[in-house]
C-alpha cells in the first residue's frame, strides 16, 4: 500500500478520519478483562509511518529492560498526557521528540485510530503521523534500547493479526500478536496495529470498522 492510499484512509484535519472513533482495548479479545476502578490517566501514542522510497515502514521502539512497567516490551513512541499538552497529538508529538529525539517539524498527521483502553487504567489516543526523511533518531537511553522499523507491507500481510493465548493470573488470556523476524509485537501495541490494519484494508467507506472485537 502507498503512502497516498494512506492518506484517504484520514482527509481532512490532523484529527479526522474516515471511520468513527469508538473504544477499543485489552478486554476485546477477554470480556470481563477491564481496567481496574477509578480514573483512567489519558495517553497518547504516535503511530509514525515512514516515507521510504523503497517501500512504507512503521518505527517501533523496544523499551529498555530496567523499565518499571512494560519492560523489554515492543512499542510506539508516546506517554501520559501532561497538563501542559494541548491535546493527544501534541503528547504524541512530544513523548516522540523525548523518547528517540524524532523532530515534530519532519512529521505529518493524518489522524488517529480507536481510542485503547489498557487494562492497567491508560486511555490512549494512537496518532496517525508520515515521516519524512532525512531524520536523526536519537533515543532516550534510560527508556529505549532501540528504534527499528518494520514494512508497511509485512503488518499488512494478509496472516496478521495472530491470536495467541497465556496464562495470567490463573486464567487463559488471549492477545494480538504481529511476529516479524526475530520480532514479536504484542499488547496495547499490536492491538493497536490490528485497528490500523482494520482501516487500511477497508476498501470502502462502509466497510471501515466501528471499534471492538474483530
Amino acid at each position: 500500500m502507498s503512502l497516498d492510499e494512506v492518506r484517504k484512509r484520514f482527509p481532512g484535519s490532523a484529527t479526522a478520519s474516515l471511520h468513527p472513533v469508538k473504544v477499543r482495548g485489552d478486554h476485546d479479545l477477554n470480556p470481563g478483562f477491564q481496567p481496574s476502578t477509578g480514573k483512567l490517566r489519558e495517553a497518547a501514542v504516535l503511530v509514525p509511518l515512514v516515507d521510504r522510497p523503497e517501500e512504507p515502514t512503521v518505527i517501533f521502539t523496544q523499551r529498555t529492560a530496567n523499565l518499571t512497567a512494560h519492560a523489554g516490551q515492543i512499542s510506539f513512541p508516546g506517554g501520559r498526557m501532561e497538563s501542559a499538552d494541548r491535546d493527544p497529538e501534541d503528547t504524541a508529538l512530544r513523548e516522540t521528540e523525548e523518547e528517540i529525539g524524532l523532530n515534530r517539524s519532519r512529521i505529518e498527521l493524518l489522524g488517529r485510530l480507536d481510542t485503547y483502553v489498557t487494562r492497567t487504567g491508560f486511555r490512549v489516543t494512537p496518532v496517525v503521523g508520515l515521516v519524512r526523511p532525512p531524520f536523526d533518531v536519537i533515543p532516550d537511553p534510560t527508556e529505549v534500547a532501540e528504534v527499528f522499523e518494520v514494512p508497511l507491507a509485512a503488518i499488512l500481510d494478509p496472516t496478521n493479526p495472530q491470536r495467541h493465548s497465556r496464562e495470567f493470573q490463573g486464567a487463559q488470556r488471549y492477545f494480538y500478536a504481529f511476529p516479524y523476524q526475530q520480532r514479536f509485537i504484542w499488547g496495547a501495541t499490536a492491538g493497536m496495529l490490528a485497528n490500523l490494519c482494520d482501516v487500511l484494508r477497508a476498501d470502502r467507506l462502509g466497510d471501515l470498522p466501528t471499534g471492538g472485537t474483530r
